[in-house]
């Protein structure tokens, strides 16, 4: 339901959702407002990963985070100066700007290669030993295991939605990789909205105001008489 919800946040109501948060991330193909079950696909690779990873990388720099509160702080770090790039090999080979982040104790720390290897264990897991699936290939799974006729739509709709998919350079490097992946021939189009991070709640307040939804409406009168039923007798 979050990615049904998070499509309509976008004004669609058909194409594919990659949704990836802090411990997961799924790719869930709705046509006409449903989702379809068959088709979703999940991997247990995201944001804590990133974390995860980018800990490891600044322990290499002599900073060694171990505490819950010290993990926070690698999240922080994370989220303010790490990117993807579109072309990690050559990024690799470059010149790459550190970046200083000033920690509480106030000693400084420069961040400089780590700010995109780690991300790339979204497209690469093997970095950390998983032998999953990078979120491109989940996301292509997805589409492939659905109807074949809706297999282009799909492509052309794909809608980002989650704080793992807010790294810079993110939507670049995915249809990067779908393309590597794909006929030369055919359109991906990929839609990034600023505010995906809350799309499932814009999504869930688009379809509460619609009129043909308003017969789902529960009132506190209803629910107190009849208890679960009530919601039942509206929902199924």
């Amino acid at each position: 339901m979050q990615a049904v919800l998070s499509l309509y946040a976008t004004g669609r109501v058909t194409g594919v959702v990659l949704d990836s948060g802090d411990g997961v991330t799924h790719a869930v193909p709705i046509y006409e407002g449903f989702a379809m079950p068959h088709s979703i696909m999940r991997v247990d690779i995201a944001g804590r990963d990133v974390t995860r990873y980018l800990k490891t990388l600044i322990r290499k720099e002599g900073f060694n985070f171990r505490t819950t509160a010290e993990f926070e702080i690698v999240r922080s770090i994370k989220e303010k100066l790490c990117y993807l790039a579109t072309n990690p090999q050559k990024e690799e080979s470059g010149e790459t700007e550190k970046i200083s982040y000033i920690l509480p104790d106030g000693k400084t720390l420069e961040v400089g290669q780590a700010r995109f290897r780690a991300p790339e264990v979204l497209f690469r897991p093997d970095l950390l030993g998983e032998e999953c699936e990078g979120i491109h290939d989940v996301l292509m799974y997805a589409i492939e295991k659905s109807d074949m006729d809706l297999r282009k739509m799909l492509y052309q709709n794909i809608v980002l939605s989650g704080g793992s998919t807010l790294f810079k350079g993110f939507g670049d490097r995915l249809l990067s990789e779908l393309r590597k992946h794909s006929a030369k021939d055919l359109k991906i189009r990929i839609a990034a909205p600023q505010e995906r991070l809350y799309s499932t709640w814009m999504g869930g307040s688009i379809l509460a105001s619609l009129d043909t939804f308003k017969k789902m409406w529960i009132s506190k009168r209803e629910y107190e008489e009849e208890g679960q039923r009530a919601v039942h007798r509206k929902t199924f």
